[in-house]
Order: C-alpha cells, then sequence, then structure tokens
C-alpha cells in the first residue's frame, strides 16, 4: 500500500472514531471524552491534510518545481507536529482547572469505548509503522499519543469502579500531554532544520572535504553542500579543482563513489573544463 493510501486509511479511521467521541461524550457526561473528540477531530484533519500532501509528494519534476515535489511531504510532518504540540498544549491548559475541581464521569461508558478506541489506533498504527517517510512517522507518534490517552481513560475507569479519585481523569491527561510535547518538540525542530537546507545530521561536513582533499587528483574542493529534500533522499553540489583535467571523468566516478558512502544518491560534480579558467578559478579561490 503506497503512503498517501495508508494515510488515508488512518485518516478515515480517525475522522469516524473522532465522531464517535462527541455522540458518546455527550452520553457518559465525560468531558474528557468531549475534549478528546475535539483533538481528535483536528488530528483527522491534519492526518487528511497529510495524505493529500504524501500524494502530492510523489510527482514527478516539472516546469513549476524543477526540484520535484518531495518536500511537500515533509510540509505534511511540520504541519502534523504543530498540530500535535498545539493540541497538547491545549490538554494542559483544559486539565490543570480540573484537578481542583473534577467531574464525576460515567466510567463504565468510558471503559467499553477506551477498549474500542485502541483497537481502532492500534490498527491505525499498524497502517503506518512500516513507513519511511516522515509524514508516516509522525502520524506514529500521534497514533501512540492517542493510544496512552485511552489507557489512562481505561486505568481510570477501572480505579473509579473502587474509588471516587475523579482527579485522576485529568492528572493522566497532564502526563501524557507533557509525554507527547517532549516527543513532538524535537521532531518539529527536526522538520524544520531538514526544510531549511541543514546537512543531515550523521553526515560530518569537514570529514566529507577531507576524504575528498585526499584524493590523488584534487588540489581544492571550492564548494561542497549536502542537503535533504524529504529527510531521505540525499543531494550533494561539489566544486573541485584538479591537478589533471585529462582525468575529470575517472575523478568523477570516484567522488560518486566516495558519496555514496555517506549515502548521498544524487551529486552534482562541477569541474572548469577549459585549463586556463580552471587554473584561474582555482588561483582566486582562497
Amino acid at each position: 500500500m503506497s503512503s498517501s493510501r495508508k494515510m488515508w486509511v488512518a485518516f478515515t479511521l480517525n475522522f469516524v472514531f473522532s465522531l464517535l467521541e462527541f455522540v458518546f461524550g455527550a452520553l457518559f457526561h465525560s468531558s474528557a471524552v468531549f475534549a478528546d473528540a475535539v483533538h481528535d477531530l483536528g488530528d483527522a484533519c491534519a492526518i487528511g491534510m497529510s495524505a493529500f500532501l504524501e500524494k502530492v509528494s510523489t510527482r514527478e519534476e516539472d516546469s513549476r518545481y524543477s526540484l520535484g515535489y518531495k518536500r511537500f511531504s515533509l510540509l505534511g510532518a511540520i504541519l502534523t507536529s504543530l498540530i500535535l504540540i498545539s493540541g497538547s498544549i491545549f490538554v494542559l491548559f483544559e486539565n490543570v482547572p480540573k484537578l481542583f475541581a473534577p467531574e464525576r464521569v460515567n466510567y463504565d461508558g468510558m471503559l467499553l469505548l477506551g477498549l474500542a478506541a485502541i483497537a481502532v489506533n492500534v490498527l491505525a498504527a499498524r497502517i503506518v509503522s512500516h513507513g519511511k517517510s516522515q509524514n508516516e512517522k509522525i502520524l506514529s507518534l500521534h497514533f501512540l499519543e492517542d493510544i496512552l490517552g485511552w489507557l489512562a481513560v481505561i486505568v481510570v475507569s477501572i480505579v473509579l469502579h473502587f474509588t471516587s479519585w475523579y482527579f485522576l481523569d485529568p492528572l493522566l491527561s497532564l502526563v501524557i500531554a507533557l509525554y507527547i510535547l517532549s516527543k513532538a518538540l524535537p521532531k518539529c525542530w527536526y522538520h524544520l532544520a531538514i526544510f531549511l537546507d541543514r546537512v543531515p545530521g550523521d553526515v560530518d561536513l569537514a570529514e566529507l572535504k577531507e576524504a575528498l582533499l585526499s584524493l590523488e587528483n584534487v588540489t581544492q574542493v571550492t564548494q561542497l553542500n549536502i542537503w535533504t529534500l524529504d529527510g531521505l533522499e540525499r543531494l550533494a553540489m561539489v566544486h573541485l579543482c584538479l591537478k589533471n583535467l585529462q582525468d575529470a571523468q575517472r575523478t568523477r566516478r570516484i567522488v560518486h563513489e566516495l558519496m555514496k558512502t555517506y549515502h548521498i544518491q544524487t551529486v552534482t560534480i562541477e569541474i572548469d573544463q577549459d585549463i586556463q579558467d580552471h587554473q584561474r578559478y582555482c588561483q582566486n579561490r582562497p
């Protein structure tokens, strides 16, 4: 199943269940369930948007986007991260006052709804769990959030069968919201860094430059740019000064092989073909 199709299935499951949460939240007089319904409806919209952007990201490059559409997948991951963060902050503000004024809820209905919710979210999580795109990875975090949230609801509903500790409901919601924030904030920053063309974290640019300079025919590396469009495919642009331009093709092949060791798939190698221009350019470089 393609990435976009997986996400459309996840969107359908999430959207339909959020509508059911609105109904049962009203029936059970549970503000926690109702708040989760609002949260899940927002998440469903985020998933639908991500699914659309994931589909767009598979298009081939054209006259408008000469580098292709892969970054649209990354845009979906960023937007989903922001929705996770804002949703968690909303839960924090919503539940802090409830610690001091907890509400009585229908814990039997919460237990049954919690079991159904976990089944739905586990199914959705399995659909996107093997995805490689940043979009699918951040959606996996979303479903983890929902599973943890509903486990908390089940635990609370069982405890409330024997006690009147209604404050446990907002307390567990706060713990889960803080946990999701601790995961979503680094993810969001990571996606933004990729979007801003940061060098991939496991690539040591200085080390790579030294490796290029150690090649027999290379005298200078005047330009070295490494970036990724979507967190998966890596690209590089290299400008070299050579001792012997007659051996340029062999040097290109060696550079391509070297880049593969850094998991860089697409490499543009710039070498001046006119000897005088080449020498003048290299001499003027610092």
